[in-house]
């Protein structure tokens, strides 16, 4: 027999609120006020894709169920995109995949730029041969499609997992950093990062949406965190959102913001990775509509480096600047550091590991770059390495 128990805040980690909806709960990765600051669609879409959220339970249960609500996105003349995946963790170890069936379906026609929602009905993943012992038990929840949370079932009572007083690592960045085409949820590179470290993470990653918004400068400020990283600059140049002349006092605007809530602990300021479309050229991307012809998504700059003399920005441009304010900075905040995104994945991983879609890594990428950061964050001499407790564990 199974029991059924509610879906509250206790039982999940990585989510900053949960929306009360009709059929259950709704993980939201940025509060209620920040959402209602911006009208944006695709950082409605983005906030609510629970990259890095996870139900957490201890309990005897050999079978677990979960109900889930997912939305699931479909790119006109695009191929289709796999249903998200749940992670189980057992004592922090992967022990089960699984999927969701069904859902809502979100139909997006770059050409014409529109999105079409087409209500779903809810699926079920199922665990089972769970040992039969008390243990901790993670769901780790798809980080790229929104998930509703209907019900949990379990052949035993379950209780959240008592806090065991971890490293709280909060962590800020674009599509990149949500997951962007990582295979799975612990597979994206901040939750690779985050296992090897032994830290929990809570992923602020927003794929399109890293535009040094002032709502979610508040987000960071107001969330427990013992270590923070912002990664910056893609989403700037990429939207062509701001020239140089605003950029530079929109991160000290940030970061003073960040400050106003977490004075003193470590924070570390990431640069891009590369990205050859825009290394020199400047913004907008722009799909790439001969590649979509051909079943394939890819984007392409579509500005003119000769714009750089007016202060559009290049990836080249926000790496140079990044680097000076936090050497600006670190004259009065010893607590502020930097790390070159090319570190993560730069011109040799380009040459092996191409991007896929001219904008993303891979699957095999997202897990060399969560290695990458864990060494250069908490490993010896990193600037998180007072505060990794096991280098190289498990979370």
């Amino acid at each position: 027999m199974l029991h059924t128990t509610p879906l509250t805040a206790d039982l999940l980690r990585g989510a900053l609120e949960l929306e009360r909806t009709a059929l259950g709960v709704l993980p939201h990765r940025l509060p209620a006020r920040a959402r209602a600051q911006c009208s944006d669609g695709q950082l409605a879409l983005a906030e609510s894709q629970p990259a890095g959220v996870r139900l957490a339970l201890r309990t005897r249960a050999t079978t677990v169920e979960l109900d889930t609500l997912p939305t699931k996105r479909v790119h006109v003349g695009a191929p289709p995109r796999p249903d998200g995946v749940y992670d189980l963790l057992v004592d922090g170890t992967l022990t089960a995949r699984a999927r969701a069936a069904g859902g809502n379906t979100l139909t997006i026609d770059m050409t014409a730029g529109t999105a079409e929602h087409t209500p779903g009905e809810p699926g079920t993943v199922r665990f089972t041969g769970l040992p039969d012992r008390v243990k901790d038990v993670e769901i780790w929840l798809p980080h790229n499609e929104t998930t509703e949370l209907v019900a949990l079932r379990t052949d035993a009572p379950v209780a959240p997992v008592p806090d065991r007083g971890r490293t709280v690592w909060l962590h800020h960045g674009s599509s990149i950093s949500q997951g962007s085409d990582a295979a799975t949820p612990t597979g994206t590179w901040p939750a690779r990062a985050a296992a090897l470290a032994g830290v929990d993470l809570v992923n602020l990653g927003f794929g399109g949406s890293a535009l040094l918004d002032p709502f979610t400068a508040r987000a960071l400020r107001d969330t427990p965190a013992d270590l923070i990283s912002v990664k910056l600059g893609i989403n700037v140049v990429n939207t062509d959102l701001m020239r140089l002349r605003a950029f530079t006092p929109a991160v000290h605007g940030f970061l003073d913001t960040v400050r106003e809530g977490h004075p003193t602990v470590p924070l570390l300021v990431v640069s891009p990775i590369l990205c050859p479309i825009h290394e020199d050229t400047p913004g907008p991307s722009a799909p790439d509509f001969s590649a979509l012809s051909e079943g394939r998504l890819r984007f392409t700059a579509a500005g003119d480096p000769a714009e750089r003399a007016s202060g559009k920005l290049t990836l080249t441009v926000i790496r140079e600047e990044l680097a000076r304010i936090v050497r600006q900075r670190a004259e009065q905040d010893p607590n502020v550091h930097y790390l070159d995104g090319r570190e993560l994945y730069g011109e040799s991983d380009c040459a092996e590991l191409p991007l896929p879609d001219a904008l993303h890594p891979d699957a095999t990428t997202h897990h060399r770059m969560g290695e990458r950061f864990a060494a250069a964050a908490f490993g010896t001499g990193g600037p998180f390495a007072a505060h990794a407790p096991r280098p190289g564990g498990r979370s």
